[in-house]
């Protein structure tokens, strides 16, 4: 049955469910089509279900509708979709095979919803999906091979659930992901084999955690991490060789906010292109033996305790020969107490510091 241009909404609806054979010939009613049907934009418009479009329809807008869960099927006769947007639609759960059919589509959009439940096979047929962003929801617990589906998918957006623990086979299948973040969740653990499938990272976010240990297991088989964020993780210390895996890729750190009190002296073994590492609001007196100053060019380290002595010789003989001007107070000995680390007359007798020829192993 076709839905004819004079039908009201509610009827339309009424009629053209999921089950409904064949593609309408013209816009859903409410909605504004462009390009002969190619983009249907229905924001806003009060919609409790999903309208059926034409298989030659490539972007499908339904932010901002009240559409509640995503039954098996939904998607059944829209085949030729590229894009799908559904931000703010109260969706609270994905059923298996939801997205059955949309073996074209590339960005999926579902932020900003009450998604709590994503059941098994819920991305089954997402093959070229290259996008998908489920931040702001509830999600507390990703099934496993949830993603196994998605061979392409590149960038994963997890930002702002509720995720506890992350387990092996997680990811399994999502080889391609490059960009995954995990920030503000309630992550307390990466289980060892958790990161296994997704080898390939560039960009790792999971800031705003209660991680309170490294994840050394977890990260060991990590091996091209550009950017790393770790902030605001109740983690007092970072072993030995923490990067060591990916270090001669890693540009970007920020360990800030954390309550760090040390560093292993190997903590930055491998680290070899660092440019821009953000250290701030920690308890920090030293820096470790293996980090090295030659690439960074963005370094953040007010709010520490730092001991003004030889063991900071490296970093004073970096700011000498630095345009950068970091803000970092001697909190001791007691003569130095308050003196900017860079004004400090407590270097003076200091030997430079050989190369340490474990840090450039990786």
């Amino acid at each position: 049955m076709q839905c004819l241009s004079f039908v009201s909404l509610g009827v339309c609806l009424l009629f053209l469910g999921p089950a409904a054979r064949g593609s309408p010939s013209q816009c859903p009613a409410q909605c504004h089509c462009h390009g002969d049907l190619q983009h249907v934009i229905c924001d806003n418009v009060g919609l409790k279900k999903i309208p059926q479009v034409s298989d030659s329809t490539r972007l499908l807008n339904l932010q901002r509708n009240n559409l509640g869960s995503l039954p098996t099927g939904s998607f059944t006769s829209s085949k030729g979709l590229v894009s799908l947007h559904m931000q703010h639609c109260q969706l609270r759960e994905i059923d298996s095979q939801a997205f059955k059919g949309l073996k074209k589509l590339v960005y999926l959009y579902l932020s900003n919803n009450e998604i709590a439940s994503i059941k098994p096979g819920a991305f089954e047929d997402l093959t070229l999906l290259t996008y998908l962003y489920l931040d702001g929801n509830r999600i507390s617990e990703l099934p496993k091979g949830i993603f196994s589906p998605m061979i392409n998918l590149f960038v994963l957006q997890l930002n702002d659930n509720k995720l506890r623990d992350i387990k092996p086979a997680t990811f399994v299948g999502a080889k391609d992901l490059r960009w995954l973040h995990m920030s503000n969740n309630e992550i307390s653990s990466l289980q060892p084999g958790s990161l296994d499938d997704v080898e390939n990272l560039a960009i790792l976010t999971l800031d705003r955690n209660r991680l309170s240990t490294y994840p050394a297991p977890a990260m060991s088989k990590l091996r091209v991490v550009e950017e790393l964020s770790l902030a605001k993780n109740p983690m007092r210390s970072i072993p030995e060789n923490a990067f060591q895996s990916f270090g001669r890729y890693l540009e970007k750190l920020n360990l800030g906010d954390m309550g760090l009190e040390k560093f292993s002296d190997d903590a930055f073994n491998g680290v070899t292109a660092i440019k821009s590492l953000h250290l701030d609001n920690n308890k920090l007196k030293f820096l470790p033996k293996s980090l090295e100053f030659n690439k960074i060019t963005n370094l953040t380290l007010s709010n520490n305790p730092w001991s003004c002595t030889c063991t900071l010789n490296s970093l004073r003989k970096w700011m000498d020969s630095s345009r950068q001007h970091p803000d970092a107070l001697c909190a001791s000995p007691a003569s130095q107490r308050g003196k900017q680390v860079r004004d400090s007359s407590a270097f003076i007798n200091c030997k430079v510091r050989k190369k340490n020829p474990k840090s450039s192993r990786h």
